[in-house]
């Protein structure tokens, strides 16, 4: 009996299912970029800045959520484990400090050094981010986009989350959501740390894992449907604080469910069905190797790659996967039997091939690579600037409760994540199209929500934010996956890291240089002849403050 007990306490810890749901929980807290909306305000009220000023801090922020340079290479050199710590402490250090200094605890900055403070703070995401998403798509090489999707789902939630705990804090101090963003996130992350780590996951496949992911979503669903009902309870009607606490009591409860997972496979599974394990192979990964080594001494990678996509039919892709395969191995054992008494003669093309492993330099010579880039620069550099610019949108429309929309975008985020993952999943797996189809979709949808944001029609605000949050959250359930499919998963940290940095690129030209300089110079039109307070010459009002901003990035989507 102990060592049946001591059998399932080890198959638990190294259980492919409970790194994932650590993952989530840390997830949960690597969002924190998205209250930058509702923190912005007091800022910018604080320390007496203009909307140009505000957007530099933001696009600082966004630096910070993309630079993962430092976060991709320690997490080849590193355990995952140190990289999640030195993203805590960036965190901490980072928002702490600008806590300080908003309320008047620390000495006020220059703008440049407060930029840098909001860039480290920021730049812990990345560490976060990089963690869970490597080990979740090495543990679970052939569900990508649901993992990828699920996990990046929960880093749009966030928002929503730390915004419903802050309510029940009932500070009257709108500075301390600053120092909850500075906190939260160590408190999370620290203990869940050791957890984070690849597991041989490719090796536990089982046959109960299409029931687990069925299990994640429904709590996905549930949980994005009761924060939505909830924030909006507690936006109609004036609640007692006791109710609200438990609100988020409910909350954390839903936020626990998918623990059972790791319990129910580890405990029952490893004694009731010894022979349910079956292994996941990773792509390109034959005969134990390494994913892109060669299955044969001289011609490997080229005849499985390049050979055999030329010469297999069209129709051998729309087969079922296990059809498929067996036809795919046995076109490469002719292909390969051809080259060997030299009847084929195989291309020799210089390093690797779609699918195989790249290293970053090898992918920035692709044009998929920058297709991809571009793509995002365009898409979600849009949505970024809405979800950076929502406080001062909100205002400019009549609206007091900016954090309401701050939680409804990070809840139709997530589920735009949560869904552009198991569509994208759809698409590739029963359909055989290409993953980055569903990119364009997202774009189209964000494209008519913008629009709606430009013309500021009754309900607008509602519309943009479930039209936007839901694209721009597409976009970070697809690319990660696209890239680990199309450039390997050996480098897949660096890749994914590089990618983000579309996002404050798109930042910078969307919200630091239009958006704000059109607000600004509608703000000063506006206050000219008027009688407003000085602080007043810094707001807009109406849907003119965004309209040519909204138009074009609407423009922008749609190329």
């Amino acid at each position: 009996m102990a060592r049946t007990t001591r059998e399932r306490v080890k198959s638990f810890i190294n259980n492919r299912w409970l790194v994932f749901v650590a993952a989530m929980w840390i997830q949960s807290c690597a969002g924190i970029g998205y209250l930058f909306g509702s923190i912005s305000p007091v800022i910018k009220s604080s320390l007496n800045y203009n909307q140009k000023q505000l957007s530099r801090l933001g696009v600082a922020k966004d630096l910070g959520d993309s630079v993962g340079f430092l976060a991709g290479t320690l997490s080849e050199i590193l355990p995952l484990w140190a990289a999640l710590l030195v993203g805590s402490v960036q965190n901490l250090v980072g928002y702490g400090w600008v806590w300080l200094i908003v309320t008047g605890r620390a000495p006020i900055l220059p703008l440049w050094a407060m930029c840098i403070l909001i860039f480290v703070g920021n730049n812990g995401e990345t560490y976060f981010n990089t963690a869970a998403l490597v080990s979740g798509v090495q543990n679970f090489p052939k569900s990508r986009g649901p993992v990828v999707g699920i996990l990046k789902g929960f880093a749009g939630l966030g928002g929503a989350i730390l915004s419903q705990v802050y309510t029940m804090i009932h500070s009257s101090d709108r500075a301390s959501l600053i120092f909850m963003v500075a906190v939260a996130p160590s408190v999370v992350v620290v203990p869940l740390m050791f957890f984070i780590r690849p597991v041989g996951g490719h090796r536990q496949i089982r046959s109960s894992d299409a029931t687990s992911f069925t299990v994640i979503y429904a709590v996905c669903i549930l949980l994005a449907a009761y924060l939505m009902a909830v924030m909006l309870v507690e936006d109609f009607i004036d609640l007692s604080h006791s109710i609200i606490i438990a609100f988020t009591v409910v909350l954390f409860a839903i936020l626990l469910v998918p623990i059972f997972i790791p319990i129910a496979t580890s405990c029952f599974t490893a004694s009731t069905d010894p022979c349910d394990t079956l292994e996941e192979p990773l792509l390109g990964d034959q005969q134990g190797q390494d994913p892109g080594q060669s299955t044969t001494p001289d011609h490997g990678p080229e005849l499985i790659f390049s050979e055999v996509e030329d010469e297999k039919p069209k129709e051998v892709d729309l087969l079922p996967a296990v059809e498929r395969h067996k036809r795919i191995a046995q076109l490469q054992a002719k292909l390969m039997q051809a080259a060997a008494e030299g009847a084929v003669r195989v291309k020799r093309r210089r390093g690797p091939h779609r699918g195989e492993d790249f290293t970053l330099t090898q992918a920035l010579v692709k044009a998929d690579f920058w297709l991809i880039f571009f793509s995002l620069l365009l898409g979600s550099g849009s949505g970024l600037t809405v979800i950076d610019n929502l406080g001062q949108m909100t205002q400019s429309l009549g609206y007091d409760n900016t954090h309401v929309f701050v939680s409804m975008i990070s809840i139709w985020n997530f589920l735009g994540r949560i869904g552009g993952g198991y569509f994208s999943e759809l698409i590739v797996r029963d359909y055989a199209y290409p993953r980055p189809v569903a990119i364009a979709v997202a774009q189209l949808v964000m494209s008519v929500g913008h629009i709606f944001f430009a013309y500021g029609w009754p309900g607008a605000m509602h519309i943009g934010t479930l039209l936007i949050g839901l694209g721009y959250g597409a976009h970070w359930a697809i690319v990660p996956a696209t890239a680990s499919e199309l450039f390997g998963l050996k480098k897949f940290g660096a890749l994914y890291n590089f990618l983000t940095l579309a996002n404050p690129a798109g930042s910078l030209v969307f919200s630091g240089l239009i958006a704000s300089s059109i607000y600004d110079r509608e703000a000063e039109r506006q206050a000219q002849g008027s009688l407003f307070n000085p602080d007043d010459v810094l707001r807009c009002r109406g849907s003119i403050c965004y309209f040519l901003t909204s138009l074009i990035m609407s423009g922008f989507c749609l190329i």
